[in-house]
């Protein structure tokens, strides 16, 4: 893998893990542990049982907390002082030929997962302001789905997975900021004529 490569894959495992940590560690463990692929020696540790079970575990326990509005806004609160570590090691350590961990790649991968869990924080704040269930569950499957889909993809075509990113948090952002711009105009509304 070239510099470069190596660079879209550490971004590209960063902002998954904004989204999805701990499936995104046990996505490369699993990938890694299989021979699915060649691991840079910084990242094997992801390879080990004690890691696999753990970040398993999680990922099962955040799939079901992910689901139910008001603990996913909690449940995010806390993992802010996970997703960003995780974040700046995965990418620190894509970028390790040696396995020593360079501070700018870690600084990069720690701001590119901080980007993507906060537009996933936000928005998810913002959907729970809606009465009804379903548009949490259908958010919460959609980043299941980026989460997997773009681990199945991180590998192969880097490139393609920083892009759909870039792309889908620039949508993102666009959207929260259209609908703080609405909810914030509905409250002018009754305050204006009142």
């Amino acid at each position: 893998m070239t510099e470069a490569h190596l660079f879209a894959l550490g971004l590209a495992l960063a902002a998954l893990s904004g989204v999805r940590a701990y499936l995104t560690v046990f996505g490369i463990g699993l990938a890694g542990i299989a021979g699915w692929v060649d691991l840079p020696p910084a990242l094997a540790v992801v390879t080990s049982p004690w890691v696999l079970i753990t970040a398993g575990g999680l990922t099962l326990v955040e799939f079901a907390a992910d689901k139910i509005p008001g603990v996913d806004s909690g449940w995010d609160l806390v993992q802010t002082v996970l997703r960003v570590p995780v974040g700046a090691f995965l990418a620190a350590a894509a970028l390790s030929p040696d396995g020593d961990l360079g501070a700018g790649a870690a600084l990069a991968g720690g701001a590119t997962a901080l980007l993507t869990h906060a537009l996933k924080s936000g928005s998810r704040a913002a959907i729970n302001t809606s009465p009804e269930p379903v548009s949490n569950w259908v958010v919460s499957l959609g980043e299941d789905t980026l989460a997997v889909g773009g681990l199945a993809l991180v590998f192969a075509h880097p490139w393609l997975v920083l892009g759909a990113v870039v792309g889908l948090m620039l949508a993102v952002a666009v959207a929260v900021a259209w609908l703080l711009r609405f909810v914030l105009r509905s409250f002018r509304g009754p305050v204006a004529t009142g």
